[in-house]
């Protein structure tokens, strides 16, 4: 018996094939496939759990009961997105205000005021250099520190929200220099009434430079808890006593949100679209992936945007620092009872959630977990703590964390949208048909309509400069 060996090639040796090779093989048959993947697609909580309104004409108005406090010491502030700005009659708080009653002078104060928004570390006042400006806190802390008597640098201690520093520039004759140094322990905001503007503003206005050398108190005005117009009433009467009569005081210029919009033009060459739409169809996974590309910018924008965006529209007054950097519990049972009435969820970016995950193991605490649409997600006394990756995290490796009361009967936060528009895909979006241009390429509109309203400035509450890489 002969045995005959083959050539070999290498280590192995090479046999004549007996069978169809696979390769050949899959000229045959049909390939098994998925539809288009992306990677950009997340959960997309936020558009979940937020309830939306209906905005039938474009734009939707939030009437909210009149809020301010004078005469508590304190300067008070209004935020629309990312501006901010003092509220005039609050510039009475400062002394050599105090009492001013020129409503239409106190107004072109407030426009004269600058805005200037730090990070921790910054100076925003130079010990020594000219006193030329009030500053006012309008959100964030600051360190007051100045020579110490061994030539050592001494603390005065901490200006935070409502706090003002160099009121005495503007009422006395020559203000020198500043005695300390401002320095930003946190981020924030703050606004600067230069002595300049404020003189200039006086010669024009008659009764303003007499004021000046004056120092009076105002009267506090009466209001409730929450710095709003007090409601006269009575209880515990007995017999027939006359009743306060009284009347319920409205913001006069409510807040009014506009429906925001993001749009793309999807093109898809006929050819593609004829040939090639089995066993999937070209332009449905097109428009798929689009939507989903858009859906995720919404999201980013509720989040983000300076107009409408939760980051930027949450009250001065509802913003919280954490006490060393890391998440820990204490900072969020802090961050909640920012948002005490009902709240409803508590959104992090998923860096940020295992922070707090791993401030929970070092004190040996085990987080539950709640159902949420069938989903069993983390929670923190009870309410959902859900992943939000549009919540920014800086170079610094900082990010924020924000706890919502959400929805229109509990004074929440809602998100805003506009049902039944032509071509309508989903709701509030819609693709409209733009025609086949001359090289064969047909072309959607891919619209979608959205924006997001805090009711009341405390259902929005935010958690700042968290550390995630601690």
């Amino acid at each position: 018996m002969t045995t005959s060996t083959e050539p070999t090639q290498g280590n192995e040796t090479a046999h004549a094939r007996l069978s169809l090779d696979t390769a050949a093989a899959r000229n045959l048959a049909t390939t098994t496939k998925t539809p288009p993947q992306m990677q950009g697609i997340t959960s997309r909580w936020l558009l979940k759990v937020l309830p939306w309104v209906q905005v039938s004409g474009g734009t939707f108005r939030v009437n909210r009961r009149l809020t301010h406090t004078v005469g508590n010491g304190r300067v008070e502030f209004v935020s629309t997105g990312s501006e901010v700005r003092v509220i005039p009659a609050e510039l009475g708080e400062l002394p050599v205000l105090a009492g001013y009653a020129g409503t239409d002078v106190l107004q072109e104060l407030a426009a004269a005021c600058e805005q200037r928004d730090f990070a921790p570390g910054e100076v925003i006042v130079e010990a020594g250099a000219p006193a030329d400006r009030v500053v006012l806190i309008a959100h964030g802390k600051l360190a007051r520190r100045g020579a110490g008597r061994y030539d050592a640098e001494t603390d005065h201690g901490v200006l935070a929200d409502g706090d003002f520093y160099g009121a005495g520039v503007l009422g006395e004759e020559d203000p020198g220099t500043w005695e300390h140094s401002l320095r930003a322990l946190t981020s924030g905001t703050v606004l600067t009434l230069g002595r300049a503007d404020f003189e200039a503003i006086a010669a024009r206005s008659p009764g303003l430079a007499d004021h000046v050398a004056a120092f009076r108190g105002a009267a506090p005005g009466r209001s409730n808890a929450h710095g709003e117009s007090a409601i006269e009433l009575a209880s515990g009467h007995v017999g027939e006593p006359v009743l306060p009569g009284t009347f319920v005081d409205y913001e006069l210029q409510p807040r009014e949100y506009e429906l925001s919009v993001a749009q793309t033009v999807l093109r898809v060459h006929s050819r593609v679209a004829d040939l090639y739409s089995e066993p999937m169809n070209q332009v449905e996974e097109q428009l798929r992936l689009t939507i989903e590309a858009l859906r995720e910018r919404q999201e980013n924008e509720l989040v983000n945007n300076r107009e409408f965006g939760l980051l930027h529209n949450a009250d001065l007054r509802q913003r919280v620092h954490t006490r060393s950097g890391p998440p820990t519990p204490d900072d969020l049972d802090e961050l909640l009872a920012t948002v005490w009435k009902e709240p409803s969820v508590i959104l992090a970016h998923p860096r940020a959630i295992a922070a707090f995950g791993r401030e929970c193991n070092a004190r040996g605490l085990y987080p539950g977990s709640v159902d949420l649409g069938g989903n069993a997600v983390p929670a923190w006394r009870g309410v959902p703590v859900l992943p939000c990756d549009k919540i920014p995290v800086t170079a610094a490796g900082t990010s924020s964390i924000l706890c919502l009361r959400t929805g229109e009967k509990s004074q929440g936060v809602v998100g805003l949208h506009r049902t039944g528009i032509p071509d309508e895909y989903q709701p509030s979006l819609s693709v409209r048909f733009m025609g086949i241009n001359d090289q064969a390429v047909i072309s959607y509109l891919v619209s979608a309509y959205y924006s997001a309203a805090v009711l009341v400035p405390d259902a929005l509450g935010v958690l700042e400069d968290v550390e995630i890489g601690y």
